[in-house]
C-alpha cells in the first residue's frame, strides 16, 4: 500500500467476495471512487459449494464474466436422490435467468469478479485488513493495514461491509445475528473421480449411517469438470439431533453411500474436508447504519432452502450500490435506510417461507413424509426445485403466502417429538 496513493474515496468497501466486489462493479461503474479491501491475496480459497444457479449466472452475465472462462463447468440440471427413489430435473425455463448454471472453484471466481469490478475504476487492495473507527458510537472512519504494516485513515461517506459471516467488522458497529433464526453449518472437500465432467449438481436428502439410521443432514456433489468434485454436507439448527450433529460422521457416511458411477472413495480425497457457519435468511441485523450497509454473508444472505449464498452476495452488492448512489449523489445519507426496506421487498416473504420450511422438515417424520411424497411425484419436484433455488416467475409472488399457510399447518398438526 506505500506505493498507492490513496485519498479519501466516497466508498470503502470491506470484504473482496461475491457481495464486496458487486458492490464494487456496480459503485465504480457509477461513476464513484471505490476503495475495496481484501485481506487475503488473490486468488485465495473459501469454504464453499462452489456452485452458481442460474441466478448466479444472471448477475454475472450483466457485470460481463466471460463464461468461455476453462474452470468455469457448465451445468444443466438436478440429480436428486432421497427414499431410493432418483430424479433428474433440468433448470427451468425462465422469463428472466438462464435454464442453467455452473461450478466454478472460488479461487478462480472470486479473483475474477474483483477484476471486472477494478476495469471499472475501483481500487482493489489485496492483503489488506480493514478496522473500523468508531467515536461517539458513529463509524467516522476506516483504517486500513496491509501485510507490510503500512497504515492509512481513510474517511469515505459509506462503508460496505463484506467481510463475510462472521463479520468483525460488523460486530464492532453493534451488529448481531437473530438467534432465533436458523443457520446451518456445512463441511466441504475435493475429490478425484473420473465423472467430474457429469453435468448435474446432485442432492442427497436422505443420508443415513452403518446402521442404517437417518442422520441430520443432506449432502451434495457438484462435479467441477477438471477431474474433481466437490463434496459436501450440512445441516440446519432446526433439525432434530442438531446439538450432537457431527459433520466428519455425515460426510463419512456420504462417501460411503455415494453411487458407484462417481467412482469416489475415502482414498479419492485431495483436499480433506474443511466446514463453515452459514447464518440464513438475512438474520443479521441492523442491515444499514447512518453511513455503512451489510451485503452478503454478513447480513446472514445465504437460502436457507438450499444453502446458497453466492447469488445472494451479488443481488445485496449491486441493491446496496443502488441505494448508496442514490444517498451520495443526493447528499442525504438517510436514503441508506431504504436499502434494508428494498432487501425486505424482495425477499422478506420468502425467508419467511424458509424459515417455516427449515422448521417442519427438522421434525423427522415431517421430512421423511415429504420424501415419500415428493419423491414420487416428478411434478411436484420440479416445483420444488423452482422453489428452492428461488426462481419462480415474478407474477408467483401471490403463491408465497399460500405455501406459507400449507408449511404452516403441516407444523401445527404434527406433534413434536423431539
Amino acid at each position: 500500500m506505500g506505493n498507492v496513493l490513496i485519498v479519501n474515496p466516497e466508498v470503502v468497501i470491506v470484504g473482496g467476495g461475491p457481495g464486496g466486489a458487486a458492490a464494487a462493479y456496480w459503485l465504480a461503474r457509477s461513476g464513484h471512487s471505490v476503495v475495496l479491501a481484501e485481506k487475503k491475496r488473490f486468488p485465495r480459497d473459501k469454504t464453499c459449494g462452489d456452485g452458481l444457479t442460474p441466478r448466479a449466472i444472471h448477475q454475472l452475465t450483466e457485470m460481463g464474466f466471460d463464461f468461455a472462462v476453462p474452470e468455469l463447468h457448465k451445468i444443466v440440471g438436478l440429480r436428486a436422490y432421497a427414499g431410493g427413489v432418483k430424479l433428474e430435473m433440468p433448470w427451468p425455463d425462465h422469463s428472466i435467468y438462464p435454464n442453467w448454471g455452473a461450478v466454478i472453484r472460488r479461487t478462480d471466481l472470486d479473483m475474477q469478479v474483483a477484476a471486472l469490478a477494478e476495469k471499472q475504476g475501483a481500487l482493489i487492495l489485496q492483503g489488506t485488513t480493514a478496522e473500523p473507527v468508531v467515536e461517539g458510537g458513529r463509524l467516522t472512519g476506516v483504517r486500513l493495514k496491509d501485510g507490510d504494516g503500512d497504515e492509512r485513515l481513510v474517511h469515505p461517506k459509506v462503508t460496505v461491509i463484506a467481510d463475510g459471516s462472521l463479520s468483525r467488522f460488523g460486530r464492532k458497529l453493534g451488529t448481531e445475528r437473530n438467534k432465533a433464526y436458523p443457520y446451518g453449518l456445512a463441511v466441504r472437500g475435493y475429490y478425484n473421480s473420473p465423472r467430474s465432467d457429469d453435468q448435474y449438481l446432485e442432492s442427497h436428502l436422505d443420508i443415513r449411517d452403518s446402521n442404517g439410521s437417518p442422520l441430520p443432514g443432506y449432502g451434495w456433489i457438484f462435479p467441477l469438470g477438471d477431474g474433481q468434485l466437490n463434496i459436501g454436507a450440512g445441516a440446519v439448527s432446526t433439525f432434530k439431533g442438531w446439538k450432537e450433529f457431527n459433520s466428519n460422521k455425515l460426510m463419512d457416511a456420504l462417501i460411503e453411500a455415494l453411487p458407484e458411477y462417481w467412482g469416489v472413495t475415502p482414498e479419492s480425497v485431495v483436499v480433506a474436508p474443511k466446514g463453515g457457519k452459514l447464518p440464513m435468511t438475512f438474520s443479521v441485523s441492523p442491515k444499514a447504519g447512518p453511513n455503512w450497509v451489510l451485503v452478503g454473508d454478513a447480513a446472514g444472505a445465504v437460502n436457507a432452502f438450499n444453502g446458497e449464498g453466492i447469488d445472494y452476495g451479488y443481488e445485496t452488492g449491486r441493491l446496496a450500490a443502488h441505494y448508496i448512489s442514490q444517498a451520495i449523489g443526493s447528499d442525504d445519507l438517510g436514503l441508506l435506510q431504504n436499502y434494508p426496506a428494498a432487501l425486505e421487498d424482495q425477499y422478506g416473504l420468502y425467508n419467511k417461507v424458509a424459515r417455516l420450511f427449515l422448521t417442519a422438515i427438522g421434525r423427522p417424520q415431517v421430512m421423511g413424509a415429504l420424501v415419500r411424497t415428493g419423491m414420487r411425484s416428478r411434478p411436484l419436484m420440479e416445483w420444488v426445485l423452482k422453489v428452492m433455488a428461488n426462481l419462480m416467475e415474478p407474477e408467483d409472488r401471490g403463491f408465497g403466502e399460500q405455501v406459507y399457510g400449507a408449511i404452516e399447518r403441516i407444523v401445527r398438526v404434527t406433534p413434536d417429538v423431539r
